[in-house]
C-alpha cells in the first residue's frame, strides 16, 4: 500500500505563486516510481499537468504550463513538488498527486496511487 499526501494549496491573487508538495509513504512505494500531478476544476474533466521520472525526466501538459510550472522531486525524502508561478484564475482546481505509472505519463489510468488532493484557488 502507498499513501500520498498533498499540501501547499491555498488562495492567491492572479500573478501569484504557490508550491505544492506531496509526500509518499508505504512499503509498496518505489523510489523508481514515476510521479506527477493532475488537476480537476468543478464540473470539468480531470486533466494532466506534469510528470517526472525517478531520474528527473519531465513531461508537461503544454507550453503554457511548462513556462509557468516546474515539477521536481526529492527521492531521498520521497517528496514531489510543483512550483506554480504567474498563476491565472483558470488554474483554479483541486490538484492531485499521483504515483506509479505503468503506461502513458499523461493517462490518469496509468497511475496506481492517488492522493486526496489540495485546493488551489486563484482570484481575479
Amino acid at each position: 500500500q502507498v499513501q500520498l499526501v498533498e499540501s501547499g494549496g491555498g488562495l492567491v491573487p492572479a500573478g501569484g505563486s504557490l508550491r505544492l508538495s506531496c509526500v509518499a509513504s508505504g512499503r509498496s512505494f518505489s523510489v523508481r516510481s514515476k510521479m506527477g500531478w493532475f488537476r480537476q476544476a468543478p464540473g470539468k474533466e480531470r486533466e494532466f499537468v506534469a510528470a517526472i521520472s525517478w531520474v528527473g525526466s519531465v513531461t508537461y501538459s503544454g507550453d503554457s504550463v511548462k513556462g509557468r510550472f516546474t515539477i521536481s522531486r526529492d527521492n531521498a525524502m520521497n517528496t514531489l513538488y510543483l512550483q506554480m508561478n504567474s498563476l491565472k484564475p483558470e488554474d483554479t482546481a483541486v490538484y492531485y498527486c499521483v504515483a506509479g505509472a505503468y503506461g502513458s505519463s499523461t493517462d490518469s489510468s496509468s497511475y496506481a496511487y492517488w492522493g486526496q488532493g489540495t485546493q488551489v484557488t486563484v482570484s481575479s
